[in-house]
């Protein structure tokens, strides 16, 4: 008589805290990424084309510059009302846009708005590490990251259609109503913070050790050095898309952004089995690749085609480096270390809108040598990996 071996049940990752986290991720990203393909010609529009790369730097200095403060609230009051916080900028700021007519204005509003970013997904992330079992920590990122993918996806698409159909204000007003719905599915979920804090002025009191957790250092330098490129791709990548003939600049942003989308699932799990950086060296090799592409492109097809391989890359390198972090990361410090790898992404894309438009310089003769600049510096990052890799890191 033979015995058959007990099925061993792999640990449960859907739930509906998941489920609802997810959603109001999709909703976030859907609405600050709305305004995206717009804001270049909204600026233009108001006498200051030559500041088309300070759209995506000051959004994200100030989200860099909130990152710190973001981590410590997140280990300290918690991490429902801190992704809640930052939704509720993303509200706000929708529907002041229509009244800044101003060039000063419009400039210290991308500064006000970009502290959503730093606010939310740093305090999404620890929740998802509170809530699911470590093993299938890729996959959930992954999945977390298919949800905001999903929203950056359909948010320019729409942003585009609403201001064709209807208007610009339209547009900022309906990024104020999709933030709104985020707020409102976050109030139903139960806080995972165990000890909690009431706030209190205290906790704006930073030090050295709330803005930077050495342990999750070596994922941060990587992230860092590949999102220059996505800052290129949000400055330069819709001035490209005109010249090229894309009436609808929401396509270009589409493509990367669904074959990411399609990517980040597998590529999570993958991670989960075979380990965090050989799937990044390979995510890491394709989205130099990309680059290359898209500074070749001289057709639409070939732009999308581009758009399509660094939507892969994408898709592998942002939840690998997501999970990275968290492997890395002390247990008490969760929200810090989360911070920490968002410095380094918001510098990078900062820094990479403002070398890319330095670079472009309203020279369509120049979109080239951008897009291989920034290719050559996600290299340098392939290299570090490759280095740093060898040597025996301390336990």
């Amino acid at each position: 008589m033979s015995v058959q071996s007990p099925v061993i049940e792999e640990p449960r990752l859907f739930t509906v805290s998941f489920g609802l986290l997810c959603l109001s991720s999709f909703l976030f990203f859907a609405s600050f990424n709305m305004m995206v393909p717009e804001l270049p010609d909204y600026l233009t529009e108001l006498g200051g084309a030559e500041y088309k790369g300070l759209i995506i730097s000051l959004f994200t200095l100030t989200a860099l510059l909130s990152r710190p403060f973001s981590g410590k609230l997140t280990d300290t009051v918690g991490r429902v009302p801190i992704m809640a916080f930052g939704s509720l900028v993303c509200f706000i700021c929708g529907f002041l846009y229509p009244i800044f007519h101003t060039i000063a204005g419009f400039l210290l509003l991308r500064l006000v708005h970009g502290f959503s970013t730093g606010f939310k997904p740093t305090a999404t992330s620890a929740y998802v590490a509170d809530i699911v079992p470590l093993s299938r920590l890729g996959e959930a990122m992954g999945l977390l990251g298919m949800s905001g993918t999903l929203g950056s996806s359909i948010g320019p698409a729409i942003g585009d259609w609403f201001t064709i159909t209807f208007s610009r204000n339209v547009m900022f007003y309906s990024s104020s109503g999709l933030a709104l719905m985020s707020i409102a599915i976050l109030m139903g979920m139960k806080e995972t913070l165990i000890t909690r804090e009431r706030f209190q002025l205290k906790h704006l009191k930073i030090s050295w050790k709330d803005m930077y957790e050495p342990a999750v250092l070596r994922p941060s330098i990587v992230y860092f050095l590949f999102c220059f490129c996505y800052g290129a791709i949000l400055t330069i990548g819709p001035d490209l898309s005109r010249y090229l003939g894309i009436n609808n600049r929401g396509l270009f942003f589409t493509c990367f952004t669904l074959s990411s989308l399609i990517t980040r699932f597998g590529a999570g799990r993958i991670s989960d089995r075979h380990g965090r950086e050989s799937v990044m060296k390979v995510g890491v090799s394709l989205m130099a690749f990309s680059m290359l592409l898209i500074g070749l492109a001289d057709s639409p097809l070939f732009l999308l085609t581009g758009s399509v391989v660094y939507g892969i890359a994408l898709g592998i390198c942002s939840p690998t480096v997501q999970a990275w972090t968290i492997d890395l990361a002390p247990e008490d410090g969760r929200g810090r270390a989360v911070a920490t790898m968002y410095i380094a992404l918001e510098a990078g894309i900062g820094l990479g809108a403002l070398l890319s438009a330095w670079l472009y310089d309203n020279d369509s003769s120049k979109f080239g040598m951008a897009f291989y600049v920034m290719g050559i510096i996600t290299l340098v990052g392939w290299f570090y990996m490759v280095k740093t890799g060898k040597k025996k890191l301390p336990q």
